[in-house]
């Protein structure tokens, strides 16, 4: 019997790979003789740099970048095996987690730090870029990575704008948009997930800037400075962002790297199982067993559960999804290739106690799912 245990990460408890042993532990004592394959899963948000570069044999590294508020941070990025892909993720220099909640203001957040990142990956020689961009403090569509990067963004005192949404507001124009062929003669893939707009009432600002700290005045301000920033990239740079899917993507960043460097939007789980061989692992398999924290009707928006399990459909190969959580789930998640869900806690318990008790409950989950499984292979 071959088993292939595929999760993502149980935000706030387990990694992807700590999810996966805890799977298999379970797995095991039940089929202790069955050949287990771990492929541990990410879908462009936390995990992928770690998910991409063990699968591809490459390494992690660490530079001093500028944080969301201007303070120097420890960010990492990855080199994958290949020597010339970097992977990125836009969450270790620019992301909401590095902010206490009183610090959100994407007023003033900047991704200049995520930038410099991008930088440091060129310069140890990559022609290819996976940027990650989930789990952003900022909505100032991706100025500060631009000013980085060597972009001259200025005001109509022709000084570079300062950081965060509040700078973009003053942006008159872009003095140096031919810049943009250089990094156009890169590989960029955007690992996103997310395909609103870059403005109106599910664009940037107005459904994601609340998170990140937005007061309702603060996200008035917000969508003109984005809408001023899609005017003079159309003047400046002749690419019109406004009806690109995904350009509302962590603040508006997706419709920045898409008009100054040639960024293409990519499904972050397709990148990851593609980069992983998945595809080769799935044939033959008896079943999949895959999971993360939360399963309802919008995972089938691009996330790694519902991803792996439409690749295992096509090998006919049945599918189990352990989550922490279940919401409401229709015809579209089976239909998707989702065979079964079971979830991670037996009994009524606290957020508090399920977090800190998460691999003993995932061993527990996969042991009675398992076994329910074996069960209907009898009933056969």
């Amino acid at each position: 019997m071959k088993i292939i245990i595929a999760p993502n990460a149980f935000k706030g408890s387990l990694t992807a790979y700590e999810a996966a042993d805890a799977i298999e532990r379970g797995i095991r004592r039940f089929y202790s003789g069955a050949r287990i394959i771990k492929k541990p899963l990410a879908d462009g948000g936390d995990g992928t740099m770690e998910v991409l570069s063990r699968a591809t044999g490459g390494r992690m590294l660490s530079a001093a970048v500028t944080g969301p508020l201007g303070v120097k941070t420890k960010a990492r990025y990855a080199l994958l095996g290949d020597g010339e892909t970097g992977v990125i993720e836009m969450a270790e220099a620019s992301g909401l987690r590095l902010l206490g909640k009183q610090e959100r203001n994407p007023m003033v957040s900047t991704t200049f730090g995520t930038g410099e990142l991008i930088a440091r990956a060129i310069d140890k020689g990559c022609k290819k870029l996976i940027l990650g961009i989930g789990g952003s403090a900022t909505n100032e569509g991706g100025s500060g990575m631009l000013l980085a990067l060597g972009f001259r963004l200025v005001n109509r005192k022709g000084r570079p704008i300062g950081f965060g949404g509040s700078g973009l507001s003053e942006l008159a124009r872009v003095e140096n948009p031919e810049l943009s062929a250089r990094f156009k003669a890169l590989d960029i893939t955007i690992a996103s997930d997310v395909k609103n707009l870059l403005l109106g009432s599910s664009g940037a600002s107005r459904m994601f800037g609340p998170q990140k700290g937005a007061t309702p005045a603060m996200v008035e301000k917000l969508e003109r400075a984005l809408a001023n920033y899609a005017r003079v990239i159309k003047r400046d740079l002749g690419v019109d962002v406004l009806k690109l899917k995904g350009g509302g993507a962590a603040g508006g960043i997706g419709a920045g790297i898409y008009a100054f460097l040639g960024g293409r939007m990519g499904s972050g789980i397709d990148i990851v199982m593609n980069l992983s061989g998945m595809g080769k692992e799935l044939k033959g398999a008896s079943f999949l067993v895959t999971g993360e924290g939360m399963i309802d009707d919008q995972s089938i928006f691009g996330k790694a559960p519902v991803g792996v399990a439409r690749l295992a459909k096509k090998y006919g190969v049945p599918v189990l999804c352990i989550a922490g959580g279940i919401g409401v789930v229709s015809g579209k998640i089976y239909g998707a290739g989702i065979s079964g869900i079971s979830t991670l806690v037996s009994g009524p318990m606290e957020l508090e106690d399920a977090i800190l008790n998460a691999p003993a409950l995932l061993a527990d989950a996969a042991e009675r799912a398992v076994r329910i499984i074996s069960l209907g292979q009898r009933i056969r």
